[in-house]
């Protein structure tokens, strides 16, 4: 990268390259970094824009939420992921394919750059979709980042805390101790059994007293829960779900949300002492902004074959926010992998090179915990769940795990908080 673009970003590195062509990247997630983990650098002026610097395994996120696992356990820094590349903490509002240009703003100074690119790979994900029911930004928690566990965290704590207040209400200590999780897919059932597991592994024994208040209630506006898997493996669930005293109500839409309690369509109101929202996700500004062909129920851009965007033979797009045209890829961690490092194996092939084959998604199944050491494994050749199922769910993301660094830090979590138990502080 030279010229223009380096003279508007003087406090960033310069580097300047003969013939060697600029490969911007928007966003970190799993397609994203896929695609910088595999990429030849040799070949390309790598640049990554992305207003998070490090990537996030999200399928332990919500182990987080609870200190099963530490929150630095599951993220690996942007930089230390691929050394020769350029990191700008920003985000990208506009592209003018016409130019091969696009406008960066960098959120905490507030001051905006345009960078040039020869390709540009679209990975910006999407964003929580609270279909418009009013109150949800406001009051209800999300589970999509670090920040967001670490909010449901300390509201735990402090649900607990301030319940515990000496002559508190009744009715006031139930609602503070009854914590409502919105949708029935993987992330809201892996947090209601990882809240479980806080409550009957360590809350009970600091907490007592307040142990008959505590409730877990499930709301799923269809009628099953974890809608992507078997059948018998949803089910089972349910039936496990109800042994552990969580309550699941499907085909309970929620209308509004206030600040204390949710109405549901059936025209009920039910308190809660901390709301967490997972229904789905839906396009984020950058992707609602563009003119690009989309796919009409989800507005996920559409690509062809080889994850180009429709219409432009030098921009890619890939992971949630995109979709290939004639087939409805899943929104999972999986498929955006995939799809990186097929994307990296494109772009280190040499111009001459016409044996690209179009990206074929390899089903690697679903697994989800469930609580109590068990967990759903749905394979193609197997559909198990319990116990060697949640072993295999444990061995399954360990490997899965970028870096070894990464590997060690999660076994040692799980380690310890087996042999010490989860920590209550809150600060």
């Amino acid at each position: 990268m030279g010229g223009e673009n380096d003279e508007q970003l003087p406090h960033q590195e310069k580097r300047v390259s003969i013939g060697k062509p600029t490969l911007v990247i928007l966003g970190t997630g799993f397609g994203a970094f896929s695609l910088l983990r595999r990429i030849d650098e040799q070949r390309y002026d790598v640049i990554v824009v992305s207003p998070r610097n490090h990537f996030l395994f999200t399928p332990l996120l919500p182990s987080t939420t609870v200190g099963t696992i530490e929150f630095r356990s599951i993220i690996e820094s942007i930089r230390a992921g691929k050394k020769g590349i350029l990191y700008y903490r920003a985000k990208c509002i506009a592209i003018r394919p016409e130019e091969k240009t696009i406008d960066c703003e960098q959120e905490y100074a507030k001051t905006s750059f345009k960078l040039n690119y020869n390709i540009l790979v679209l990975g910006v994900g999407a964003a929580n979709n609270t279909y418009n029911i009013p109150g949800v930004e406001q009051h209800a928690l999300f589970l999509k980042e670090l920040s967001d566990a670490r909010a449901i965290r300390q509201r735990i704590i402090d649900c607990f805390e301030r319940a515990a207040t000496p002559g508190l209400d009744d009715a006031e200590r139930s609602r503070l101790l009854h914590f409502v999780v919105v949708g029935g897919g993987p992330t809201g059932v892996e947090f209601a059994a990882e809240m479980h597991d806080f409550v009957e592994e360590d809350l009970r024994g600091h907490f007592p007293q307040l142990m008959k208040d505590v409730r877990i209630t499930l709301f799923e506006a269809t009628d099953q829960i974890l809608s992507t898997f078997d059948a018998t493996l949803s089910t089972y669930t349910v039936e496990h779900f109800r042994r552990q005293r969580i309550e699941v109500r499907t085909r309970s839409a929620v209308t509004t949300v206030k600040e204390t309690h949710v109405h549901l369509d059936d025209g009920s109101v039910i308190p809660y002492g901390l709301l967490v929202w997972s229904t789905g996700m839906g396009p984020v500004q950058l992707v609602r902004s563009l003119s690009f062909e989309k796919e009409k129920k989800s507005s996920r851009i559409l690509v062809d074959e080889f994850l180009r965007v429709k219409g432009y033979s030098t921009l890619y797009a890939l992971g949630d926010c995109a979709t290939i045209d004639g087939q409805i890829l899943p929104a999972t961690a999986q498929v955006a992998q995939q799809e990186g490092k097929y994307l990296a194996e494109i772009l280190n092939r040499s111009v001459q090179d016409t044996s690209v084959k179009p990206f074929q998604l390899k089903n690697l199944g679903m697994l989800a915990y469930i609580g109590s050491n068990k967990a759903l494994a749905d394979l193609a050749s197997i559909k198990g769940h319990g116990y060697y199922a949640y072993l295999f769910w444990r061995s399954a993301y360990i490997t899965r795990l970028v870096s070894f660094k990464n590997k060690i830090l999660v076994l040692f979590d799980w380690m310890k908080a087996r042999l010490f138990g989860r920590d209550i502080s809150q600060f």
